[in-house]
């Protein structure tokens, strides 16, 4: 299961809005140097993302969720969106190749190969959208932000 906390924009009726960011561990792993999460993270911007999902327990603002999706379905999801045009632009683009002489031509044909192979992916996605599976699900809840208070005494 791959784990990422998010932070609670709005609740309203069994629906949260969540936000997330790119990890802070990143910074303080010992592999940082060969990592090339965390070289992306050093290059690109800041990274907010939004997700809504179900949650039945009222939340407030500031809440913190641990929210995971199981890896097999990330996996997947990775491999359809990468791989997919890949294929269709090898495929189409060596099909070509038999039948055309102009390399521009079977250049052209490639890049046709990958938007149709990039049209598949987006088909594919939007039958796995309504399958559970690959919705993100709530591992964890927080405390709401004003429940936890620390008092010193001296």
């Amino acid at each position: 299961m791959v784990k990422e906390w998010a932070t609670v924009i709005h609740w309203h009726e069994g629906r949260a809005l969540l936000r997330y960011g790119s990890s802070s561990g990143c910074g303080s792993c010992q592999a940082r140097a060969a990592c090339g999460s965390y070289l992306l993270n050093k290059i690109g911007p800041e990274t907010v993302h939004q997700l809504e999902l179900p949650v039945a327990q009222p939340l407030v603002e500031g809440q913190k969720v641990e929210v995971g999706i199981p890896e097999n379905n990330l996996l997947l999801s990775a491999m359809l969106v990468y791989l997919t045009p890949l294929i269709g632009l090898f495929i189409v683009a060596g099909i070509a190749s038999l039948w055309l002489s102009s390399e521009f031509a079977i250049f052209c044909s490639g890049l046709l190969g990958g938007a149709l192979g990039f049209l598949f992916a987006k088909k594919v996605a939007t039958w796995w959208s309504k399958d559970e599976g690959f919705e993100p699900i709530v591992l964890q809840i927080g405390l709401p932000p004003h429940e936890l208070k620390v008092q010193f005494q001296e």
